[in-house]
């Protein structure tokens, strides 16, 4: 199937902070009355893949509209000059944006894609408990089956219905992450999958705030 995507590369006036939950938080709370942008209805949490997600990569803040978000991101352009985060103003010097229509689903071949920030694939009690008490072949059966559970839930989440089976080859290894102050465990590395995913889209827990960004690597 073809998604409609929007990706808004914020040029700053200098580098900002590696925290794209700040990011989060100050389109959040500039632009409250989007639900997209946050996530959030009468503060209940919206339980779908999130159709903006954002990201900060080396100093460079980054926004991925999806759909319908595509067009809250459209509507909100021209609506601020700066952006503030954890305190500090940074001048936005400029807007790049690039709308595409891109493939997603299955691929009749593999493609390689690198995780450009940590993957939280697992909650505490699951790493602790269960990853860590496993053989390194166990270990990779179940990141392999997480990822392609994460990725099955993405794509029930765009109205995309598999037709056959996702494989999946995982070469990853563990790291430590932070959010909200609290240490959790986080994979980094790369992964072969035949499915076609665009690049800066997340997988696994909080992709909203920048965890688990995908991109293809090239041939």
């Amino acid at each position: 199937m073809k998604l409609k995507t929007l990706t808004l590369t914020l040029v700053p006036d200098r580098k900002v902070g590696t925290n794209p939950s700040k990011l989060r938080g100050f389109f959040a709370t500039r632009f409250n009355e989007y639900t997209l942008l946050h996530q959030h209805n009468c503060d209940k949490l919206i339980y779908m893949y999130p159709l903006i997600q954002y990201n900060i990569l080396k100093g460079t803040p980054l926004v991925i509209g999806i759909n319908e978000g595509v067009e809250v991101l459209q509507e909100i352009f021209n609506k601020y000059e700066k952006i503030e985060l954890d305190g500090s103003t940074y001048e936005i010097l400029e807007k790049k944006i690039s709308f595409k229509e891109q493939d997603f689903g299955l691929s009749d071949k593999f493609h390689t894609y690198n995780f450009e920030t940590p993957w939280f694939a697992l909650n505490q009690e699951n790493f602790t408990n269960k990853y860590q008490r496993m053989n390194p072949s166990e270990q990779k059966e179940l990141l392999r089956k997480t990822l392609v559970g994460n990725i099955l839930s993405m794509s029930k989440s765009l109205g995309y219905t598999v037709p056959s089976q996702i494989k999946c080859e995982p070469d990853l290894h563990p790291g430590i992450g932070s959010m909200k102050g609290v240490k959790i465990a986080t994979f980094k590395g790369k992964f072969m999958v035949n499915f076609l995913i665009p690049d800066y889209f997340g997988l696994g827990k909080s992709v909203s705030r920048g965890f688990g960004t995908v991109k293809r690597c090239s041939l």
